[in-house]
């Protein structure tokens, strides 16, 4: 096809050399994997950095590598650039997928004394620890128990997935059924496999009908969209945005792929740290999570069209300035051009099929750290706040669960919902365990509550009138 970025390696030749001395494993074949990690081993092998693919298991659906299988584990990555042109990306560097039930196979692998690293996008959920050692990451934690029984090799687990201290959670959960098997030597040996943290960050949406349609324009054949009987959206393609950062701490005891060729940034601990505090207290989660609960109220089915509403932009803006006065900036990347990005790149983005609606899901998980921290770092002078808690109180305007119409409005899933909704509005402000503090004592109830009521009027007006005082 034209206009087409393509393999220009081997791909046989990858695939043996990866089948016979694997360095590189990852779990979680899903769209942030395919459209990120995966087309950025592309450019390696593209350029010769390296000669090795990855291997892709997927331990939750494995009706996703059946479907895979299908194209021959290839995915064209379709990339919105923020000029509004589009890139078009054959990536073929997955060498081999499996599932659990591979299990011989998994442990050829991690037996393997060329395995590197062992990487992971499986979401929070997937680091949930219990007495079933045939949980997901009871299972990872048996495939280490075979590494250490042959060759006592360490290795890099590495969490890419988008939560707070992902490399301590995953490290818990292995530790936790470690100690189930009673074996100290293997309990020695989970401490000398490192745990790096990440910081990952790249917006992959469902894959789109629009771009199934352009595809099928360019000639290309069998680009239907499936739902597996698990609800996971699979197509042969991936959508994403252009912009894309993966910071990773770099503790890699057996070496790892040069993934530094293709703009991942390897620092420390501390860098990486204050690159997640970036996003997700000031720079990107805050904003998004802003725009979602108002855009849902008012009606929006994009985020991009949200971005044509200057009361909207507005707030956004004030959000990220009231962030960026208190968290610590990385050294690594620029905290001035990230926000830079997000806002006049990323969030504007009218090809990006991004929804308020799914970005509101689980709003209640998330609040705590996208604005209880930035709350909590203004200590006394919490109060001076404008902008993070106009947006607190769109989301308890979000929770009455109607539009500006006052018509009746679907709410996304949230694990709390059943609970929150049927709360006085005060009383959900002074729980801690949402907010991260009380906002009573914080001195913001009465503000959010101000708005709030304001907003049971109008939504529209509420925030045109103080976006305009605040400004």
């Amino acid at each position: 096809m034209e206009g087409y970025i393509k393999a220009c390696y081997n791909r046989e030749e990858m695939i043996e050399k990866t089948r016979n001395a694997p360095e590189w494993v990852h779990f979680g074949y899903g769209n942030i994997f395919r459209a990120f990690p995966a087309r950025g081993l592309q450019k390696l092998l593209n350029e010769g950095f390296t000669n090795k693919g990855v291997i892709a298991v997927e331990g939750y659906d494995g009706e996703i590598v059946d479907f895979s299988k299908k194209s021959d584990d290839k995915t064209i990555v379709v990339t919105f650039m923020g000029d509004g042109s589009v890139e078009k990306e054959v990536v073929e560097s997955v060498a081999e997928s499996l599932t659990f039930t591979d299990w011989g196979r998994l442990c050829e692998i991690f037996k393997s004394d060329s395995l590197k690293m062992v990487t992971f996008t499986i979401t929070e959920k997937g680091y949930t620890v219990s007495d079933n050692t045939d949980s997901y990451m009871g299972t990872v934690t048996r495939l280490l128990y075979e590494r250490y029984k042959n060759g006592n090799n360490p290795v890099a687990m590495v969490s890419m997935d988008n939560c707070s201290k992902n490399g301590d959670k995953l490290k818990e959960a292995v530790v936790h059924f470690a100690e189930k098997m009673e074996d100290e030597g293997f309990l020695e040996y989970v401490e000398k496999v490192t745990f790096p943290l990440t910081m990952i960050d790249k917006i992959t949406p469902r894959p789109s009908d629009s771009v199934k349609r352009m595809l099928e324009e360019d000639g290309w054949s069998n680009m239907d969209i499936a739902v597996t009987s698990k609800s996971t959206y699979i197509a042969p393609f991936v959508n994403g945005e252009e912009c894309e950062y993966l910071v990773i701490e770099d503790k890699f005891p057996k070496g790892r792929v040069p993934l530094e060729k293709c703009g991942v940034i390897f620092t420390s601990r501390d860098e990486v740290e204050r690159a997640e505090r970036l996003k997700v207290t000031a720079a990107l989660n805050p904003l998004h999570t802003a725009l979602a609960v108002l855009g849902c109220t008012l009606g929006y089915k994009k985020i991009s069209d949200e971005m044509k509403n200057e009361d909207l932009v507005k707030l956004i803006e004030g959000i990220a300035e009231e962030g960026l006065k208190v968290v610590e900036k990385p050294k690594v990347l620029s905290a001035e051009d990230f926000v830079n990005d997000v806002l006049t790149k990323r969030l504007p983005n009218p090809s990006l099929p991004d929804t308020p609606q799914r970005i509101a899901t689980d709003t209640s998980q998330k609040v705590k750290i996208r604005f209880g921290e930035t709350i909590k770092a203004y200590g006394d002078e919490a109060h001076a706040l404008k902008f993070v808690p106009f947006a607190i109180a769109g989301w308890l305007r979000y929770l009455d669960a109607v539009y500006e119409d006052k018509t009746p409005m679907e709410l996304s899933p949230d694990p709390m919902l059943e609970e929150i909704i049927h709360l006085e509005k005060i009383e959900l402000l002074r729980r801690s365990d949402i907010f991260g503090v009380d906002l009573y004592e914080a001195g913001l109830s009465g503000k959010i509550l101000e708005i709030y009521n304001g907003m049971r009027i109008s939504v529209k007006e509420t925030l045109k009138k103080y976006m305009e005082a605040y400004r």
